[in-house]
């Protein structure tokens, strides 16, 4: 589809991070050959710090290339073929991540939190024939073991823990490990007729080698399938090319070097945690401290033993981490970059953290079809609430979502972008290509679904999804400009602000809250104080009608707050009678 340029393209704001080139030179290699460099140049230096286990970089790299021989070996796995990455965060994680991509072949990384039926659409729409699964999680695969899905190996999170870590004791709280980790999940016997269920130490034993590496820049190498808003999810295609653009642009961007550290806690399956904890540290050379599950108080003890330096995280994952009790009493002072995206981080919450502890969250925006970095704050010149400015080779620009138009800047459109890392497209699916992508001055953008503006100083600043806009009596609500008023009120822990069906006004504003436990019976933190509490600083219409509070907001695998399973539960029930 064509769309009219009418407004000037953008240009290259004039807040660009001193001494940062407008390009960057993206290496043409894979993603897997990141990790051999890596090793070649400090063998003996810790890739990822899984509790005691130090795994160096000499020893990551040939785990890797016995994965890659036994998916080519023993399990026929071909170039172009996909597998399926099924597991919590743990090393065997990235070992397998990485061998896939050895081998040639093409990862499917799925969400932990699936269950047979979601597992059963993405495997049937890749074609995946092999499975890397880790065993707690075996259960809801093995429907699908067998003729659809030949070849699994099973990992346990525990055998890749030190030694230490793994005596048999009955207090483990001084090693600092979880419990659940020494948990060995039981798996069947055999496999069913005609496919194979093979344990991750057998298949690393066999110690069978990989053919060459032929993959390349332009190989795809990636099938990250998106929650969407409607039916099935759909796979983003992805490169060695689009994966590694951002990956060496967001560390560019942010001064990351070699000597980094880095919290890896952040969903490994979801772009931000790959990216982030996966991708970007192993092309520097840099070294993971790796979390399998969100644990506040965790993160704090491994910040401060590993002496963590880079942290990404979505904003609710901070809001909990900076509000445990005894944080300002933790030595966080190793931390020089906290930042992230996937929400809006409360104006609130960003002052807290600048002030309480000295540190600015620098706020980027990016989605799964953009493998995750496109836009970001500089880090000399952040502003809040925002999206940041336009990064390495990015256009992006605002359009009248239904004219295609190009908007002039501080004008309310949809986001569009171009980059290198885009993705090619979505797995087989080219009615959705069709209604994702519209061509501008002969390029090829994609259309983010997000409303936003530029400034006047090419800083872009979303307010919502196009399909989150509150239409009450003909005004348009967007929940995100009220949620992060309401991170302002005290009492107030969590926020989210959906549409209420409402007789007279059609739609109304609505806000489900979460309380701090100090708060809860206390008189300002009444249903009526909070909505009278925002009358003072919204617009009449802005304001919610309707307060409800819960114990905690339901949250996904990445953290981020399900506003979708809040309104469609609001959407089963009753509408509201007129006032």
């Amino acid at each position: 589809m064509q769309a009219d340029s009418s407004s000037m393209p953008p240009c290259r704001s004039p807040f660009w991070p001193p001494g940062l080139p407008a390009q960057i030179q993206v290496p043409r290699t894979s993603l897997a050959y990141n990790v051999e460099v890596a090793a070649r140049r400090y063998p003996d230096k810790t890739a990822i710090r899984f509790f005691g286990n130090a795994i160096s970089y000499a020893s990551l790299h040939a785990q890797i290339g016995r994965m890659a021989g036994y998916l080519q070996q023993a399990c026929g796995v071909a170039p172009g073929d996909r597998v399926l990455l099924f597991s919590q965060n743990c090393p065997q994680f990235i070992v397998a991540y990485y061998a896939i991509l050895r081998a040639g072949a093409v990862v499917v990384p799925a969400n932990p939190m699936w269950l047979t039926a979601e597992l059963e659409h993405v495997v049937a729409d890749s074609g995946a024939v092999a499975a890397f699964v880790a065993a707690e999680l075996y259960a809801r695969i093995a429907p699908l073991h067998g003729a659809r899905l030949p070849h699994v190996i099973a990992h346990q999170y525990g055998d890749m823990l030190a030694t230490a870590d793994r005596a048999d004791r009955a207090d483990r709280t001084d090693a600092g490990v979880p419990a659940w980790l020494h948990e060995r999940a039981p798996l069947p016997a055999g496999a069913p007729a005609g496919a194979t269920l093979v344990p991750w130490t057998q298949a690393d034993a066999a110690g069978l080698s990989p053919g060459p590496d032929e993959a390349g820049y332009d190989t795809l190498c990636m099938l990250a399938y998106t929650s969407g808003t409607t039916g099935h999810p759909k796979g983003c295609m992805h490169t060695h090319g689009t994966l590694m653009s951002a990956a060496v642009g967001s560390q560019r961007w942010r001064g990351a070097l070699p000597d980094s550290v880095t919290l890896s806690v952040a969903p490994m399956f979801h772009l931000l945690g790959m990216q982030n904890g996966i991708h970007a540290p192993l092309y520097l050379g840099a070294t993971i401290v790796l979390l399998p599950r969100w644990d506040r108080a965790l993160a704090a003890d491994l910040i401060e033993r590993y002496q963590v330096t880079t942290w990404g995280a979505p904003p609710a994952m901070l809001v909990d981490f900076f509000s445990q009790p005894g944080i300002a009493g933790r030595d966080l002072s190793s931390l020089s970059y906290l930042g992230g995206g996937g929400a809006a981080m409360p104006d609130a919450v960003a002052s807290m953290l600048e002030e309480r502890f000295g540190l600015p969250y620098v706020e980027a925006y990016g989605l799964t079809e953009s493998a995750a970095f496109l836009l970001s704050n500089p880090r000399h010149r952040p502003k809040r609430e925002c999206l940041g400015i336009a990064t390495f080779g990015v256009d992006a620009r605002v359009i009248d979502p239904h004219t295609l138009a190009g908007l002039p800047r501080g004008e309310l459109g949809e986001i569009v972008t171009h980059g290198a890392q885009i993705m090619l497209g979505y797995w087989r699916n080219p009615q959705a290509d069709a209604e994702a992508f519209v061509e501008i001055d002969g390029k090829r953008f994609l259309r983010t679904g997000d409303l936003g503006f530029m400034d006047e100083e090419g800083y872009f600043f979303m307010r919502d999804r196009l399909k989150r806009m509150i239409n009450a009596s003909g005004f348009k609500v967007w929940p995100a400009e009220v949620e992060n008023l309401l991170y302002g009120h005290p009492a107030i822990h969590e926020a989210c602000v959906i549409a209420a069906r409402d007789a007279r006004r059609g739609e109304t504003v609505k806000a489900v809250v979460a309380l701090k436990p100090a708060a809860r019976g206390t008189p300002e933190a009444g249903a009526e104080q909070i909505m009278a509490w925002c009358r003072e600083r919204l617009a009449a219409y802005k304001v919610p009608r309707i307060v409800s509070f819960v114990d905690a907001l339901p949250k996904s695998a990445t953290g981020k707050i399900q506003w979708r399973a809040l309104q469609e539960q609001e959407q089963a029930a009753p509408a509201r009678p007129a006032d």
